[in-house]
């Protein structure tokens, strides 16, 4: 069956890969970028199946228009996937204050007003599913890159409050969360704060040089035309999970993480329990 689908940050990336997975398998994409040059050949090979509009996500009042444009004219959407962003590197002494604005604009209100624009559509007629691109930063955390991962980390909280929220209209959520992969988001596409010297030496530092270009680059697995193929197959399932973790360097970098916050947490049990009420000491456990 023919599926519907809108995408934002459509130019490249995970974005690009997915709409030209859908469109070859014969669903419809309603594609938004703010270059839609840069979807000039799939409009070519795929004719009306790719609808397209210029969309800057940080503009809520264009967010708002594009999304009920497209509901309008194409009838039904099936799946909304928010996923433009961008990586934003260095120390959060070395961002500029519009650096700061920006990602947060982009990747984190700028997915939680389309997310606010869409939910009366999806509603509306019944049902549907968000996909919403994340990352394993939501769940881990690196120097020199502080306020990408609130932005991540940010999302992630959001969706899983409005999962629950949005569940008894039939309207489902997924976060992906992917590991490292081989598209554009880091050396040569990166943004860098202005570098100070007292960073030079230390952890934002050293990671700031990889990103830069100047040390070799990390290894990363994660091929983007299998993440898309993944989030598809996901997206096909009624069970689909609240979260998708995609890529060996995801699940090894996650699960450490969250067994490193467990174990944190289960030590300061009797500390958590000691500031209880008196009242309600004797029937803890």
């Amino acid at each position: 069956m023919t599926r519907t689908w809108f995408i934002t940050g459509t130019s490249s990336g995970f974005g690009r890969e997915l709409t030209e997975q859908l469109l070859e398998r014969g669903d419809r994409v309603a594609a938004t970028a703010r270059r839609l040059e840069a979807l000039d050949d799939l409009a070519a090979r795929h004719g009306d199946r790719l609808w397209r509009a210029r969309l800057d996500v940080t503009d809520t009042a264009a967010v708002r228009e594009v999304v009920g444009r497209a509901f309008a004219e194409l009838g039904r959407i099936d799946v909304v996937v928010s996923n433009a962003g961008y990586g934003l590197f260095g120390a959060a002494e070395e961002l500029t204050d519009e650096q700061v604005d920006r990602q947060i604009a982009t990747n984190l209100t700028g997915s939680i007003q389309l997310a606010r624009a869409a939910t009366p559509h999806l509603r509306g007629q019944g049902g549907g599913r968000f996909i919403q691109l994340a990352s394993i930063g939501g769940q881990v955390a690196f120097p020199a890159m502080s306020l990408y991962h609130a932005t991540k980390w940010g999302i992630e909280g959001f969706w899983e409050s409005a999962a629950a929220e949005l569940a008894p209209f039939g309207i489902g959520v997924t976060l992906v969360e992917p590991g490292f992969a081989r598209t554009n988001f880091g050396v040569g596409a990166a943004v860098l704060g202005a570098a100070l010297p007292e960073y030079a030496d230390g952890p934002s530092g050293q990671l700031r040089r990889v990103f830069s270009g100047e040390l070799p680059p990390l290894p990363v697995p994660g091929d983007p035309q299998k993440i898309a193929a993944a989030i598809i197959a996901a997206a096909d399932r009624a069970d689909a999970p609240l979260r998708l973790t995609l890529g060996s360097d995801a699940y090894a970098l996650g699960t450490a993480a969250l067994q490193g916050r467990l174990d944190a947490m289960r030590a300061g049990r009797d500390l958590a329990r000691s500031t209880d009420a008196d009242d309600t000491l004797s029937s803890a456990n």
